[in-house]
């Protein structure tokens, strides 16, 4: 016979299956088939609010197994993709397919799990209690034991049978994630996981979604402004602004594109290049189109300096560019200097060649 308990987690149970509007077509497809396919396809994806264009013509696909890093400042579209990916919101146009399925209009997918804003809990019960009814309400076999699990993977097994009103906003993140873990997702859609998390606890998140990724498959698409996390784990990157996805990137594209390099202004950039060239042919060198000149290859400003000198080129500018993740980044989404971008960060004595360069920051 069922206690009290029990029949109120069944009851807000099926009021949560009643929410969802899952189609039977994706009830099926809890299993894992074994087969690599595109986890997200968008085409011509769009939403509007009135006159205003949130979501503009968005067209991308990730593939099984990706951690995608949606990036993007505040008010550019990326909750309201997220949303429209897990059904919460319906598209104005476009398609959507869901790991190989076509999702029809304000359906969800059991292989799908998200923590997107501020995730919905009941204040009144136990962690465990709020992660037994998003069991419950799936139909999972074993709820119990799915629960215990879910709980135990974002490190809350020992408050699980705390209120969640007494949860502090660290928690309630990592309760948000545990819901989203139940029924072992194929998908995990995670809208600013790491808010309100000491470092601690991040870093064991970002060690769980590595490892949900590399040793389950697990896709995982998420946004968040903590760039240098992202930058820890994600292996392709997405930029939208103004609604538009402006960019996508590998993680090694990023890399590449924020790597340390020397800059160099003379009278005569056409002599100096030539020069260096024939000095240095194991370095990469541009001309850029202020007229600078751009030294790849971990040339050291000293000897470069010294080599022009030498040559009879007169130098006005040469220092080591230390460009990091965050300079990228907010060049692409389009901010401009007073919010933060600047032309020369972690530029290094201009003007000197006594610098010796660095590295990004770790």
């Amino acid at each position: 016979m069922r206690t009290a308990r029990e029949s109120g987690l069944n009851s807000l149970a099926n009021e949560q299956l009643e929410r969802t509007k899952e189609k039977p077509s994706s009830v099926r497809t809890g299993m894992r088939k074994g087969i690599t396919m595109e986890a997200i396809k968008t085409v011509g994806l769009s939403k509007l609010y009135g006159k205003k264009r949130a979501v503009d013509n968005l067209s991308f696909t990730i593939g099984s197994g990706e951690i995608y890093g949606f990036v993007g400042r505040n008010g550019a579209g990326k909750s309201t993709v997220m949303k429209m990916l897990a059904g919460l919101i319906l598209p104005s146009s476009g398609e959507i397919e869901i790991l190989g399925e076509k999702m029809a209009p304000g359906c969800t997918s059991r292989r799908l799990g998200a923590l997107i804003e501020n995730p919905g809990l009941y204040p009144g019960l136990s962690g465990f209690d709020n992660v037994m009814v998003r069991a419950l309400a799936l139909g999972i076999p074993d709820a119990k034991t799915m629960s215990i699990n879910a709980l135990d993977i974002v490190g809350l097994s020992d408050v699980a049978k705390k209120r969640t009103k007494t949860y502090s906003l660290g928690m309630k993140q990592r309760l948000g994630l545990a819901l989203a873990l139940v029924g072992s997702p194929d998908l995990l859609l995670l809208d600013e996981p790491f808010n309100g998390l000491d470092p601690q606890v991040v870093r064991e998140l970002r060690t769980t979604i590595i490892d949900l990724a590399q040793m389950r498959n697990i896709t995982v698409f998420i946004s968040s402004h903590v760039l240098d996390q992202l930058e820890r784990m994600v292996t392709r990157y997405g930029v939208i602004r103004d609604g538009v996805l402006v960019r996508e990137m590998t993680a090694e594209e990023v890399d590449a594109e924020c790597a340390d390099y020397l800059s160099i202004r003379v009278a005569n950039p056409q002599l100096a290049l030539a020069k260096l060239q024939d000095l240095f042919p194991q370095a990469t060198f541009n001309i850029l189109a202020d007229d600078a000149i751009r030294a790849e290859g971990g040339l050291n400003p000293n000897q470069v300096g010294y080599a022009l000198s030498e040559a009879g080129i007169p130098i006005t500018e040469l220092y080591v560019h230390e460009r990091d993740i965050e300079e990228l980044f907010v060049s692409l989404m389009g901010e401009d200097a007073s919010q933060g971008g600047t032309s020369h960060a972690g530029a290094s004595a201009a003007n000197s060649f006594s610098n010796q360069g660095g590295g990004r920051n770790a």
